[in-house]
């Protein structure tokens, strides 16, 4: 009997519990699927970064400024500063590396003394922004500079012999990226910036290439006849010769990034080059190349276009696709130069129009955010908040780790019926670059 009581209880409190067990477990199904689903759902990496050139310097020096504009950037809800560390010629923060190769009479520092970029950069971490130093000038130099006077022998030629080519720096010279001694040099300072401070990675841009009209020196020109038994040819857009030279730059970049990695596995391997078609055909650089072979991080494509037309069709490219698939892609927007402001409208349709592909956004340069406008700061600022109502923070680790690994193809069997005489010269070629086959 008391069995049976009991028997009878359980039953009872079985169907007055089970409605509440299964709309305890539909809600928790519907959540899981909800957090699920938000995940899936979630955005690559979002880059909202700003460029401090040296434009910014009298910022960059003065460190209630850089509190100031750090604070300001952190509210906006940026994620990511690239100051310019290589421009002109000359470094911006004290440099074993410069004094040792005698290219920098003089050292940048702040009002106080102090190293600018380790100020920055200290500032930044923390209020949670990634600080990834920029290497400007890349392989460009103006004439005047110690580098260039110094080092005649690092510089290449078109093929009238002449050395300069005038550029948004003025009239400059260009190292040239196939000589070890070179890629030596870039290589030092690179790593001294990576390994001297905290830096979150590091980026090169549209100046870490040569024109194509250069690469008519006596040492580029003896390694190419090496290699191809031929040599040069005059047009300098030959699609062959584009691409040696192309297929060099890239095997440097490769080198560079495995030596970045190898002293700082989780820094961000930075480029910020112009639209494809005219990085490659005019600039010998390949970027879509170093996507592909896991030498880019991230990517930044400048596009620093006014006309709504020609700006779309530059970010909806495929080559911006395929690089949004495999890494976090964004495009460099023009906010304004000292001698030529950018109205607020045009900087807010670029913004919109990149959202709408996914893609973020980087601004050149900070002093031009919301200074030397034709708007009010005031306006400025509030026309800035509408950009990125949400945060998206960013560290390195949530980067995939990728491997640089560029194989260069093998040169042609030399034909001995066709051996044609090396070009004169009054120099011996140095030994030429070496590359790793991974």
């Amino acid at each position: 009997m008391t069995l049976q009581i009991i028997t009878r209880g359980w039953q009872r409190s079985i169907k007055t519990i089970l409605p509440l067990l299964f709309a305890i477990s539909f809600i928790i199904a519907v959540q899981g699927n909800n957090l699920i689903s938000a995940i899936a759902q979630q955005p690559r990496q979002e880059i909202r970064g700003v460029w401090m050139t040296t434009n910014d310097k009298d910022i960059l020096r003065d460190r209630s400024k850089v509190a100031d504009a750090v604070r300001k950037l952190k509210q906006l809800n940026f994620n990511t500063i690239y100051p310019v560390v290589w421009n002109s010629g000359y470094v911006m923060y004290p440099s074993p590396v410069a004094q040792r190769r005698n290219i920098q009479p003089f050292v940048y520092r702040g009002l106080e003394g102090q190293d600018m970029l380790a100020d920055l950069m200290a500032q930044s971490h923390r209020q949670g922004l990634l600080v990834i130093p920029w290497f400007e000038f890349g392989f460009m130099a103006p004439t005047t500079s110690e580098l260039a006077l110094n080092n005649p022998e690092w510089l290449t030629e078109k093929q009238d012999g002449s050395q300069t080519s005038n550029s948004a720096g003025g009239e400059v010279v260009w190292l040239n990226p196939f000589h070890p001694e070179v890629q030596q040099f870039i290589t030092e300072l690179v790593l001294e910036v990576v390994t001297k401070y905290n830096a979150d990675g590091i980026q090169f841009d549209d100046h870490m290439s040569l024109p194509s009209e250069f690469g008519y020196d006596p040492y580029t020109v003896a390694l190419y006849t090496k290699e191809t038994t031929k040599a040069p040819p005059t047009d300098f857009k030959d699609p062959d010769w584009v691409a040696w030279r192309a297929n060099k730059i890239t095997a440097f970049m490769s080198q560079l990034n495995q030596a970045v990695k190898a002293v700082k596995p989780n820094a961000i391997f930075s480029i910020s080059p112009n639209y494809y078609e005219f990085a490659y055909k005019n600039h010998l650089q390949d970027w879509l190349n170093w996507v592909r072979l896991d030498i880019a991080d991230e990517l930044i494509v400048q596009v620093y276009h006014p006309d709504v037309k020609s700006f779309m069709s530059k970010i909806n490219r495929p080559e911006m696709q395929e690089a949004q698939e495999r890494i976090p892609t964004g495009v460099g927007i023009m906010a304004g130069l000292r001698n030529r402001p950018v109205a607020i409208e045009q900087i807010e349709s670029q913004v919109r129009a990149v959202q709408e592909y996914g893609l973020g956004a980087a601004f050149f340069y900070y002093e031009s955010l919301w200074e030397l406008t034709p708007e009010s700061t005031e306006n400025r600022l509030s026309e800035f908040q509408t950009f990125f109502p949400f945060s998206a923070f960013r560290t390195p680790p949530q980067i995939p780790r990728r491997a640089a690994n560029f194989t260069p193809p093998l040169p042609p069997k030399p034909d001995p019926k066709n051996q044609p005489d090396l070009p004169s010269n009054n120099s011996q070629p140095l030994p030429e670059p070496t590359i790793e086959e991974n």
